[in-house]
């Protein structure tokens, strides 16, 4: 987190002292604009819409106040092992990671988090939440599933959230969003955070939220595309793409990196041949099993690899602020998805580096880009892997060939490309971390239940 003397912390806020401890214990004091925005309004109780570029902090500018209220907020019943909140994301690997978060938040509170979540066993999320969920966090489909099995119950849901909800209307989930808010029938506050708001999410709202308040961290155009993170476009061809990307990665300082692709054969490929020039590398994709997606995220986060090649499924569900490069090596369809894609360097007050390989067949793509964000980038350059220019403008050594090392395995696959059986998370139900019973001393005072 910053620690900027302007930013006010999550004690100066009104933060349940548990959460404020749980918090400090990973380094986190000070809020983000986001955070510090919408924590006032949300902790009344209030509808709100959140907006601020992606790795700025959504995650705890809407868990913070959920487990706030759901842990000492008077006009929301004791918690009894049904859920009290829910919150929808669009992808498995976001779901994965909120679930987290918020287990990391909540490890001195009484709160049970659970995360749901398809391609992955029904038994083990159904018996999670028959023992008791009082937080939800869950993906559209398998939502519905346990609804209409009867498993999750959505009446007794006070704080709903939609995270990326425009990720979700992208995917097709509009439908079941619209069933969830049908199943949700108690009086509830309804939170909608993206990183991006169309009209059609704001239409959206107007429908299933009470008067929300529209908060917006930063203003449109070119700051969506992050002020921290220098952008390097240049018109590459296809056949030598994947020996620029090569000396890319040969960059100075140059440290975890991610590569986005538009489809799982591109995914495959590109993890192949990097791992093939001697680099630590994994994939996610569409064709991968779940538990495989699982592992290569996994080891990205732990230091074991350090470049992930991934397609845009990927985007929504990486939260890790030391992440120094990105590199689209097929141009992205849309500035929405240019500005998620990018979003994934230059978090949490680090810098970053974007590089967008466009090619010749790609430039109306890029064309509509820049001028939907404003980026001034008309007239791009042409490099080659041997351009000095392309060696220059990334910090490239003069000695960077076409590979680093001997041929290696992508990472979670065999040597004959296949998946291997590793298991991976599985629907996680546990309470979280530090689940005692409730402290009678914080913030507030002894009397930890409180009204508006």
């Amino acid at each position: 987190m910053s620690t900027s003397n302007q930013n006010p912390t999550f004690l100066e806020l009104g933060v349940a002292q548990e959460i404020v401890s749980a918090l400090a214990e990973q380094s986190i004091v000070e809020a983000f604009a986001i955070q510090a925005l919408t924590l006032p309004i949300a902790l009344e109780g209030r509808d709100l819409i959140g907006q601020a570029r992606t790795g700025m902090g959504k995650t705890l500018g809407f868990g913070v106040p959920v487990l706030d209220r759901i842990f000492d907020d008077a006009d929301i019943e004791e918690l009894d092992g049904t859920p009290r909140a829910l919150v929808v994301v669009p992808t498995r690997e976001l779901c994965v990671q909120v679930g987290e978060d918020l287990e990391q938040a909540a490890r001195h509170l009484p709160i049970r988090v659970t995360t749901i979540y398809g391609g992955t066993p029904y038994e083990d999320q159904e018996k999670a939440l028959r023992e008791g969920s009082d937080l939800v966090v869950g993906t559209p489909g398998r939502l519905i599933d346990l609804f209409n099995r009867g498993e999750l119950r959505l009446d007794t849901v006070r704080i709903l959230v939609l995270d990326e909800a425009d990720e979700m209307l992208d995917l097709g989930f509009l439908p079941a969003i619209e069933k969830i808010l049908t199943g949700v029938t108690s009086p509830h506050q309804t939170m909608l955070f993206s990183a991006t708001m169309p009209d059609a999410i704001l239409g959206l709202s107007r429908g299933f939220m009470n008067k929300p308040v529209h908060i917006r961290a930063e203003m449109t155009g070119e700051a969506e595309t992050n002020a921290t993170t220098r952008q390097v476009v240049f018109k590459s061809h296809r056949m030598d793409k994947v020996a620029v990307i090569v000396r890319i990665l040969q960059a100075r300082g140059r440290g975890r990196t991610i590569i986005f692709v538009r489809t799982k054969r591109s995914a495959a490929e590109v993890a192949r041949d990097l791992a093939g020039a001697g680099f630590k590398v994994a994939s996610v994709h569409g064709d991968m099993s779940q538990s495989a997606r699982e592992r290569s995220l996994q080891g990205f986060r732990d230091g074991v690899v350090d470049i992930l090649v991934a397609t845009d499924v990927a985007a929504r569900g990486i939260d890790i602020d030391d992440v120094t490069h990105v590199i689209n090596y097929q141009t992205p369809d849309d500035e929405l998805t240019y500005v998620h894609r990018i979003g994934r360097t230059g978090r949490a007050g680090h810098t970053g580096t974007a590089v967008t390989l466009v090619g010749y067949d790609e430039l109306p793509k890029w064309k509509l880009i820049n001028d939907e964000l404003g980026l001034g980038k008309d007239e791009l350059p042409e490099w080659f892997s041997t351009s000095p220019e392309l060696y220059e403008a990334l910090d490239i050594p003069e000695g960077a060939s076409d590979s680093v090392g001997d041929s290696r395995p992508v990472f979670g696959m065999d040597r004959a490309g296949g998946r291997r059986g590793h298991g991976g998370r599985r629907g996680r139900g546990g309470r979280g971390s530090g689940r005692g019973g409730r402290s009678r001393q914080g913030s507030r005072g002894g009397n930890r239940r409180r009204g508006h």
